[in-house]
């Protein structure tokens, strides 16, 4: 996932609303490749982004203490935000396209730059050329890490027919369909937490991780082992019976007491 931002004086906007800067959305990828060049050889315009891996968004999405989309959207935003203050820019007015409700948006922007104007609004990459300028820079950007792909696994046969991405997209679902594996999901080139991914797996093996640390949220005697399930790629909650005893803290679990193993923090 890709979030960019553009920046440019004040006094340039006029003239940003002259370069056929568009939703990027609604071009084609000549056009978004001919334009994004276009924006990185013009002096009067800045612009970063950044990149997150599927593999980040699935650590944060699945963990213990969840962070949704919305939160990580946001945070790269005021990310992007912050770097572009460090870089000694005055920034005057921000406009964003919004991920979630514009004015809760538009007050923790605020509330995190005081200084700053923040214009928060839906389609925003379609009604600011600034904007438009932007999601023209995540998306190539995004469009190009594709294409050079290298993929951390070996199978003979993965390919990068990938589609556009999009839940909709059959070429999208035949790759996901032409990649899953029942008991380790996808490459790594596909977000676990991915909503669309649930369907292909009705069917995948059940794996549990006996885990010996100690239980995170803690327990009255502080001793708790705990252990996870892997089910259907995301982790939930649930035990079996016959684990219940093993992960309480009463008892260990087998595999370490058959080999009479013991958990060590500290090395003397």
């Amino acid at each position: 996932m890709v979030y960019g931002c553009v920046y440019c004086a004040c006094s340039y906007n006029n003239t940003l609303a002259t370069l056929k800067f568009a939703d990027s959305k609604t071009l084609k990828e000549e056009q978004r490749e001919e334009l994004f060049e276009s924006l990185k050889a013009n002096s009067s315009i800045g612009w970063e982004v950044d990149v997150i891996c599927p593999k980040d968004l699935s650590a944060k999405m699945l963990k213990r203490s969840k962070v949704n989309l919305n939160e990580i959207s946001h945070n790269s935003a005021m990310g992007l935000v912050r770097k572009v203050l460090d870089m000694g820019v005055l920034l005057a007015e921000v406009y964003v396209d919004t991920v979630g409700d514009p004015e809760k948006y538009r007050t923790k922007l605020t509330e995190k730059f005081p200084g700053v104007k923040f214009v928060v609004a839906k389609k925003a990459d379609s009604l600011y050329p600034v904007v438009s300028g932007a999601s023209i820079a995540a998306k190539v950007t995004r469009d190009r890490a594709l294409r050079n792909w290298v993929f951390d696994e070996t199978a003979l046969s993965l390919h990068m027919r990938t589609g556009s991405g999009y839940p909709g997209d059959p070429d999208t679902k035949q790759w996901l369909e032409d990649h899953k594996h029942p008991v380790f999901g996808f490459p790594t080139l596909v977000r676990f937490s991915w909503g669309t991914c649930k369907p292909f797996f009705k069917d995948a093996v059940d794996v549990t991780w006996e885990s010996d640390e100690v239980d995170e949220e803690g327990t009255d005697n502080g001793g708790a082992k705990r252990q996870v399930k892997l089910s259907s790629l995301g982790f939930t909650g649930f035990k079996r019976k016959t684990e219940d005893i093993e992960s309480s803290g009463k008892g260990r679990c087998k595999f370490f007491q058959a080999r009479k193993l013991e958990l060590v923090r500290k090395f003397q």
